[in-house]
């Protein structure tokens, strides 16, 4: 004798089934990589946005890190002026330059004292101050040794300061012998020192017999620039 089903077993078949079925599909719904990756996706990108956002908050960082660094270079900078300036003020503490040649004005006067002889008179140029280091001028007679000036140690003040109205003398007598030998020249080449690269070259009153010349120290004292073989 053949069994039947009731209508409501059926139902409760079918009811079992479909749940099954619903869950099957669930499961392969969550197994599926697509759905994981596009879930996973604005985790990934909000988390990159956060790692830019911090970088350039490193960046910032950085930045005000090399502003700092440079605040010392700016501190070593500003010290090696005043090292500097303190170096030229203690170098020129009660001090000038040198006189150079070119930083006065000569003139030269016949004189008649000791057999004649020439006074050279050196004042500062307007606007400079400067100091004779060397106690002896430079002088000479042309090109030659023989016109070269020997200095008779007379005189001397070391250093001489030139400024304003202040000036140095130095005598040259152009001839020692008692003879007639010698040259005429016209001018006298005077130098403050005996490698200053600008001489000056200046027209003697007349024109002297060279022979044998000499020369004294510079002196504020004209008296002392009096040219006498000892």
């Amino acid at each position: 004798m053949r069994s039947r089903l009731t209508p409501r077993s059926t139902r409760l078949v079918l009811a079992a089934a479909a749940v099954t079925a619903l869950a099957a599909t669930a499961a392969c719904d969550a197994d599926d990589p697509a759905d994981a990756g596009s879930s996973a996706a604005p985790s990934a990108v909000a988390s990159s946005g956060s790692g830019s956002n911090d970088g350039s908050s490193g960046g910032s960082s950085s930045g005000d890190g090399s502003s700092a660094g440079s605040s010392p270079t700016g501190g070593s900078e500003s010290g090696g002026s005043t090292g500097t300036t303190d170096s030229d003020d203690g170098g020129k503490s009660g001090y000038g330059q040198s006189c150079g040649t070119n930083d006065l004005d000569f003139t030269v006067t016949s004189e008649s004292q000791a057999g004649g002889y020439y006074l050279v008179t050196a004042k500062a140029k307007s606007g400079i101050t400067c100091y004779l280091d060397s106690n002896t001028p430079s002088a000479s007679f042309g090109s030659g040794v023989d016109g070269v000036a020997s200095p008779v140690g007379q005189g001397g003040e070391d250093p001489i300061k030139l400024t304003g109205s202040a000036v140095a003398y130095t005598g040259i007598n152009p001839k020692t012998t008692n003879n007639d030998a010698g040259k005429e020249f016209e001018h006298v080449i005077v130098a403050v020192t005996e490698d200053d690269p600008d001489p000056a070259e200046l027209k003697l009153p007349e024109a002297a017999l060279v022979d044998k010349p000499i020369v004294t120290n510079w002196a504020t004292d004209r008296a002392e620039a009096v040219p006498v073989i000892v």
